[in-house]
């Protein structure tokens, strides 16, 4: 299934047919699966959307399941589904990194106004992803002299400093200051340091 959807795991068919009738109510594209173990052999960190995950299943529960999801580094938001006497597990769970749970039974509205404010926050992370490797892409192609200039150019140097630190012409420096704005597609130094400040450190490697 391709794009984000909302994966919605419970044992129960009754629950996951009345969960996906209400998620196609609003427009929101979704998947069932009737245990942890079949999602589990689906999943993958590339997946994009949403996990509507039930607290209490048989053979492998809930928590079982993100838990074994956090190991695969799988980063789709869980969302769980829990009784009351869940509730515990849930608040851990969030601690631990699931995105929020809901008690049952539910408001449908928040329930999807919740699904929603997921899929948002992993659209925001599958973006941001996207444009940081297109970014390594980019610093890539520089050369390594280009890179000790990048680095130079970041500390707000100029181009006779520059020159002067690396024992080459003032010439060559503008040189290559202008093949690296060109390889990263940016057109001043204050450009190119807001976009590497995503990367931390990255660009000093």
């Amino acid at each position: 299934m391709s794009g984000a959807a909302t994966h919605i795991v419970d044992d129960d068919p009754a629950v996951r047919d009345a969960l996906q009738w209400l998620l196609q109510s609003r427009g929101v594209p979704s998947q069932t699966w009737e245990s942890a173990q079949e999602f589990l052999r689906f999943a993958s960190r590339d997946l994009c959307g949403c996990l509507l995950l039930d607290v209490r299943m048989p053979e492998m529960s809930g928590i079982e399941l993100f838990d074994r999801l956090r190991a695969l580094h799988c980063r789709l938001p869980v969302i769980f589904l829990t009784g009351h006497g869940d509730v515990p597990m849930a608040v851990q769970a969030l601690k631990d990194g699931a995105f929020d749970f809901i008690e049952k039974p539910y408001d449908d509205n928040a329930l999807v106004d919740k699904v929603l404010a997921a899929i948002a926050q992993d659209t925001r992370r599958s973006v941001r992803e996207d444009s940081i490797l297109l970014l390594e892409q980019k610093l890539a192609q520089l050369t390594h002299r280009e890179r000790e200039v990048m680095q130079r150019i970041l500390a707000g140097k100029l181009n006779k400093v520059i020159a002067d630190e690396l024992g080459i012409a003032m010439r060559t420096v503008e040189v290559h200051r202008s093949r690296i704005f060109e390889k990263i597609k940016v057109r001043s130094a204050v450009e190119l340091s807001q976009l590497l400040s995503v990367l931390g450190d990255k660009s000093e490697r």
